[in-house]
């Protein structure tokens, strides 16, 4: 009796992990790659054949020193990994709106925000523009934070602001399905966009 109970069970265990670990993996693959390519592979992004980047992470524009680069627009700050965007480290910071860390590194933040894009010491930043998202990898701003960056972009580049803001405008996405979340702006598309522009 026990051998048959021993024998059964190990045939169930051969059938499961054919079924389950290969044959229906291989199917949800197949379907994928069928039906969802561009996204099955990640939704990479590529620059003369070379991927540069994923469309759903984004990525830190800084020099080797973590300091941002005034050429390219910026993401949200991060706290995935020691220079934030870490898909390997993903999370936000776990701190309560009255936590003091919080409150000091929003405010940091603030002045670093008016400071890096030539604002005044009034302007209103935008709330993405100073604290991360919960995932820490999120690739999109607002498009009042994008707005904020237009005038040092421009500049850092020998470019005309309003062809720069066209550029933001072009990149603009709308609410997903025409009413959940607001409009946002993929900084790693803009970037590229940005860059294809030249100079």
């Amino acid at each position: 009796m026990l051998r048959r109970q021993l024998l059964t069970g190990l045939m169930m265990t051969v059938v499961l992990t054919v079924l389950l670990g290969l044959l229906y993996p291989l199917a949800v693959t197949g379907v994928a790659q069928a039906a969802f390519r561009s996204r099955a592979d990640g939704t990479l992004l590529t620059v003369n054949g070379k991927a540069v980047g994923s469309a759903l992470i984004g990525q830190a524009f800084s020099d080797a020193g973590g300091n941002p680069l005034p050429q390219y627009f910026q993401p949200r700050p991060s706290a995935a990994g020691k220079r934030g965007y870490d898909p390997t480290s993903s999370g936000g910071t776990n701190l309560g709106p009255s936590n003091p860390s919080l409150l000091k590194s929003v405010s940091d933040r603030v002045g670093a925000f008016r400071s890096f894009n030539g604002l005044g010491p009034g302007t209103p930043v935008p709330v993405d523009a100073v604290t991360s998202s919960g995932s820490g990898l999120d690739p999109d701003i607002s498009p009042a934070n994008a707005y904020d960056q237009v005038a040092r972009v421009a500049h850092a580049r020998g470019l005309e602001p309003a062809a720069v803001r066209h550029l933001v405008d072009a990149q603009r996405n709308g609410r997903a399905w025409g009413f959940l979340g607001e409009d946002t702006v993929n900084v790693v598309d803009l970037n590229i966009a940005l860059d294809r522009m030249g100079r």
